[in-house]
């Protein structure tokens, strides 16, 4: 295998700092260091919406961006530690999480999702996210489940 196509591996997972998604980023480290793909863990992020002036106008877009980042490097550390062994990468993009994940792993390897992240309907059998990468994704998906 030459290193241009080591470069090119990719494993995508999406990260919103629940522990089903540090699951799944141990799960995609684990698997990134068995194939020698890079891992990018992704956090998306929305503006917030005003319901009622129930969000102050002080959370600008910029400071809801720079609070994903932070918490990104927080929950990868976490989960990972500081040398996971693999080279682990970090994307902070605005849009609807799963919109966000299956356009990073268009030409990624893999993409990996827990099952249960901040959903709203947290008794379902899927998640929001995990059922439409699943249905939408052009590569391979892995859902790491939560235990019950």
């Amino acid at each position: 295998m030459t290193d241009v196509v080591k470069e090119e591996q990719r494993i995508v997972v999406g990260v919103d700092g629940s522990e089903p998604s540090k699951e799944a980023l141990r799960w995609a480290v684990d698997q990134g260091r068995l194939t020698g793909a890079a891992v990018e863990a992704i956090a998306a992020w929305e503006p917030p919406t005003d319901w009622y002036g129930m969000v102050p106008k002080s959370d600008r877009p910029s400071t809801v961006e720079e609070t994903a980042e932070r918490n990104l490097a927080e929950t990868v550390d976490q989960a990972v530690g500081s040398h996971p062994g693999v080279d682990v990468r970090t994307t902070v993009a605005k849009g609807n999480p799963a919109a966000v994940l299956l356009k990073a792993a268009r030409d990624a390897r893999l993409l990996v999702v827990g099952n249960r992240g901040r959903g709203e309907f947290t008794e379902a059998l899927l998640g929001s996210v995990s059922l439409r990468c699943t249905q939408h994704a052009t590569r391979p998906v892995v859902v790491i489940r939560e235990d019950s």
